[in-house]
């Protein structure tokens, strides 16, 4: 795990700098407001490459700066789909690795979901009841879930 106050020094990447990512970020930033409003929302920080002339890793960071697992690749992703879909995947690393816990969590059976892709909608999927009696299901689209829990 990299903390702030770890050397090199990771930088706060400026809006614009990588559109795709940006956006991506943002659409993952709604359902972490929803699931998990005291976190502050997630941000984007690069780090320089570890030799001459690499280009710099951009992480998927929580508010306070600490990320965890692999980088974002600058050349970036073909397409806004396939950008949410990798930021989905380094957005829960970060979180779990940093915050010890699952995220987000079905709100039925209070499972970690993973992001599915499900008619070419990035989606939320929860794999079902924790004894493996209930059915995998979609909960939401990403960056569309809400407060609603379960019975």
């Amino acid at each position: 795990m990299r903390v702030p106050a770890d050397p090199p020094e990771a930088r706060p990447v400026s809006r614009g700098e990588y559109p795709l990512w940006d956006a991506a970020l943002a659409v993952l930033n709604e359902d972490l407001a929803v699931t998990l409003p005291e976190q502050g929302p997630l941000r984007l920080l690069a780090e320089p490459g570890c030799e001459a002339g690499e280009p710099e890793r951009v992480h998927v960071a929580l508010a306070n700066g600490e990320w965890h697992g692999g980088h974002l690749y600058p050349e970036g992703p073909e397409d806004s789909a396939q950008a949410l879909a990798i930021v989905a995947d380094a957005a829960q690393e970060t979180v779990a690795e940093c915050l010890w816990r699952a995220w987000p969590l079905c709100a039925e059976h209070d499972l970690g979901m993973h992001a599915r892709d499900v008619e070419g909608l990035l989606s939320w999927w929860c794999a079902g009841s924790p004894s493996g009696g209930g059915p995998g299901h979609i909960r939401a689209a990403v960056g569309a879930l809400d407060g609603f829990r379960g019975p």
